[in-house]
Formats: structure tokens, C-alpha cells, sequence
């Protein structure tokens, strides 16, 4: 979308701001019904849809469409806006522009969500909006939760389930180098190639032994068993165990650094 002029028609290189001042008096003029004062708000408050629409840009959705949807969300923000609350309306704008977009997104989204989550997801997202008007800012999980007399997980999986899918090469940061993806985040450090290879090392070093030894080792290591446990359990002596044990081990060392 960055370097994108023209959208749906519109040179956003033009869009106009309007002044405080202003955005205060057309307020008052369309709550009063003045359909030229709404003209005038959704004209002057364009470059707020494209800034939130930003925010969605590695979707892989087209900016036209967004930038339409965004606009839905901007006449439904002045259309529901209290202009004696004392809020900016780009406090109460952002998250109603955001929340249709985001309705957008998940309604065409390949990843489908259950009916029940849904309807819960409407409701929250309703609520939040609701609130956020209210408020002067957007409301808490617990507050939504409380508001709607559900539980806080329900509410945190109902807003999870409306979240558009990331990809994993999104960038999240760059310095002018190689870019921060999301990948870089959420990789698992723990399964790596290494790790899969040192693994399979120690399995076949550890079928290389005797039963007896095998079964020491399991005794000792994955049931956490004492030598003396173990010598009574196999009807041996502790020397006897304390020698297996030391033996198999050595065995798998030698093995494994082999490989």
C-alpha cells in the first residue's frame, strides 16, 4: 500500500484535515441531520481511514477494498458519535474504522470460525465499541467481560478468533538490514536440526546396549530410582549396578561421539 496515490479514485496525497474547531461544529450539524455537514466530516476524515487501513497492509487484501470498508466503519463512527462526550472523535473513529475492517478480514478470511465464537465475537466487538464511547478510551478485557456477564476467557477467545491470520514472514522490525520477521519470534529453539540429530544419536547408542544395561538405565534415568532401588528390584548388588551403569554410559559416550 506505501507509495499507493490513488485509491478507490481518491489522490491521497489530497486528502484534507480538518481543524478541531471545525470537526466540533460539523459534528453538531450531523447529529442535527445536516446530511452537507456529514459530507463534509467523512471528506475531512479520509486520511484517518487510510491510516488505520495501514495497519492491515500484509494482508494480502486489496487497498481499494480496505480503504472502503474502512469508510463504512468512518460513516458508522459519525453516525454513532455523542459530540457532548467529552471525546475526540478520533478516539471513538479508530476503533469503529478498525473493527469493521477487522469484521471484513475474518468474514473473508480461509479460516473459518465456529458459529458460537462468532456470535460472541459480534457481541464483544459491539461492546468494546459501545464502551470505548462511553469511556473516552477502549475498554479492559475484565470491563467488556463484566459488561456482558461472561467469563474473561470467553471474551480473550471471541477477540482472538476475529484476529486476521499473520504470516509467519510478516516483518516486525528492521534496521535498514535484513528485516525482524514474525517468524524470528515464535521459532522453536528447542527442536532444532541439532538438537533432532543429537536425539537420534542417543537412541541408537542406547539400542547398541545389553537388556540388562537397557533396563538400569531406564530404572535409574526415567523412573529416578535409586542403585539400591535398582539392586533390589533385579536381585543384584549395588557394586554390581553401579558397575552396569557406568559401563553403559560409557558406551553411549564413545558411541555418540562416534557419530
Amino acid at each position: 500500500m506505501q507509495g499507493k496515490v490513488e485509491i478507490c479514485g481518491v489522490n491521497t496525497s489530497r486528502l484534507k484535515v480538518l481543524p478541531q474547531a471545525e470537526m466540533d461544529r460539523l459534528l453538531r450539524l450531523a447529529k442535527a441531520g445536516d446530511k452537507n455537514a456529514r459530507e463534509q466530516l467523512i471528506e475531512g476524515n479520509l486520511r484517518l481511514v487510510l491510516s488505520v487501513i495501514q495497519r492491515f497492509d500484509k494482508r494480502g487484501e486489496s487497498p481499494d477494498d480496505l480503504f472502503q470498508v474502512g469508510c463504512i466503519g468512518l460513516i458508522k463512527a459519525i453516525s454513532n458519535f455523542d459530540p457532548d462526550k467529552q471525546v475526540r472523535f478520533s478516539t471513538y473513529g479508530v476503533p469503529m474504522i478498525a473493527g469493521e475492517v477487522r469484521r471484513y478480514l475474518r468474514d473473508n478470511s480461509a479460516i473459518r470460525v465456529s458459529r458460537s465464537i462468532r456470535d460472541v465475537a459480534y457481541r464483544v466487538l459491539q461492546c468494546k465499541e459501545a464502551q470505548t464511547l462511553k469511556l473516552g478510551r477502549e475498554p479492559t478485557l475484565d470491563e467488556i467481560a463484566k459488561e456482558l456477564d461472561i467469563p474473561r476467557e470467553e471474551v480473550s477467545q471471541a477477540m482472538d478468533a476475529v484476529c486476521a491470520p499473520v504470516s509467519l514472514y510478516d516483518p516486525v522490525y528492521s534496521d535498514g538490514g535484513d528485516p525482524l520477521t514474525v517468524m524470528d519470534q515464535v521459532r522453536d529453539t528447542r527442536n532444532t536440526d541439532e538438537h533432532w540429530m543429537e536425539h537420534i544419536a542417543l537412541q541408537t547408542a542406547f539400542r547398541a546396549l545389553t537388556p540388562r544395561e537397557k533396563q538400569i538405565l531406564s530404572l535409574r534415568f526415567y523412573d529416578g530410582k535409586t542403585q539400591m532401588e535398582v539392586a533390589g528390584r533385579l536381585g543384584i548388588s549395588q557394586a554390581q549396578v553401579s558397575r552396569l551403569e557406568k559401563s553403559a554410559i560409557s558406551s553411549m559416550r564413545k558411541s555418540v561421539s562416534v557419530s
